[in-house]
């Protein structure tokens, strides 16, 4: 998403793209390539500054991280040339499932590839207390699993390639059908749309199938358990234990469909 962003700018005002050689990928840092026999990188600060990112544009740098940008550093020949600020533009109702999900007593955590300056602001303006920053892919997936080892289930939102492990590894992964391909293939729900408050639809719909799933099992044994067992010491005709067996089925499929329909 970073660098779709940023090429549409450069398309937007007309630049000339030119041609880039021995291309190189660091997933969770950024890129690099040789533009007219010159090496520019460009990615994080961090990544693309190298020693020098803390001397190169510091105010500039803090002041555009404090207002929860992202930063893009570019570098050409080993030296910053420019830094370029990306917008994460909040989902309309974050904040308010952030608040509903702690009033359920749901503990959202923020997990970024972020600086820690960006993530803070971001999180600030949700409401959202533990926040990791700076995290790289293969470490999202560890830090979730490092929760399910404190016995703490985990549910995991994420969009993006970087996100693929973790979404795995929870307990529950939910993939916004916004995201890339691999993100929904490694989720277990998908929420359709751009709608946020979709994850505690989702919620209510796991939490409502869960009791009637406890319901039907209840319903099936209590008929089963009561016909079928008195059909076979002799205190009831065998033809009851056959009546037990359609009540329960269809006692177990009418109070499934009469929540689907609810729900619906």
């Amino acid at each position: 998403p970073l660098g779709r962003a940023i090429v549409e700018y450069a398309l937007e005002n007309e630049l000339d793209l030119q041609g880039t050689s021995g291309f190189e990928m660091y997933p969770g840092k950024g890129v690099r390539g040789i533009i007219n026999g010159k090496q520019v990188i460009v990615g994080s600060p961090d990544f693309a500054g190298g020693e020098h990112q803390t001397t190169s544009f510091p105010e500039v740098l803090e002041e555009l991280q404090g207002q929860g940008l992202t930063v893009v550093m570019v570098s050409i020949s080993g030296r910053p040339a420019g830094l370029i600020a990306i917008g994460d533009t909040l989902r309309l109702d974050a904040k308010e499932v952030v608040q509903e999900l702690q009033s359920r007593g749901i503990e959202p955590v923020m997990i970024t590839g972020d600086n820690a300056r960006t993530a803070n602001a971001i999180a600030g303006k949700l409401g959202i207390t533990e926040v990791h920053a700076e995290v790289l892919p293969q470490e999202k997936s560890a830090m979730v699993r490092d929760l399910q080892e404190e016995d703490i289930k985990v549910a995991m939102v994420g969009d993006g390639i970087n996100d693929a492990p973790a979404l795995m590894q929870a307990d529950v992964g939910i993939a916004m059908s916004s995201g890339s391909d691999i993100a929904l293939e490694s989720a277990d729900i998908v929420i359709i749309g751009e709608r946020l408050g979709g994850v505690i639809d989702a919620y209510e719909i796991c939490k409502s199938s869960y009791r009637k799933t406890v319901q039907n099992i209840i319903l099936a044994f209590t008929f089963n358990g009561v016909g079928i067992p008195f059909a076979m010491i002799g205190l009831l005709p065998p033809v009851w234990a056959m009546i037990a067996m359609a009540s329960s089925v269809t006692t177990v499929l009418l109070n499934s469909f009469g929540r689907l329909r609810r729900q619906d």
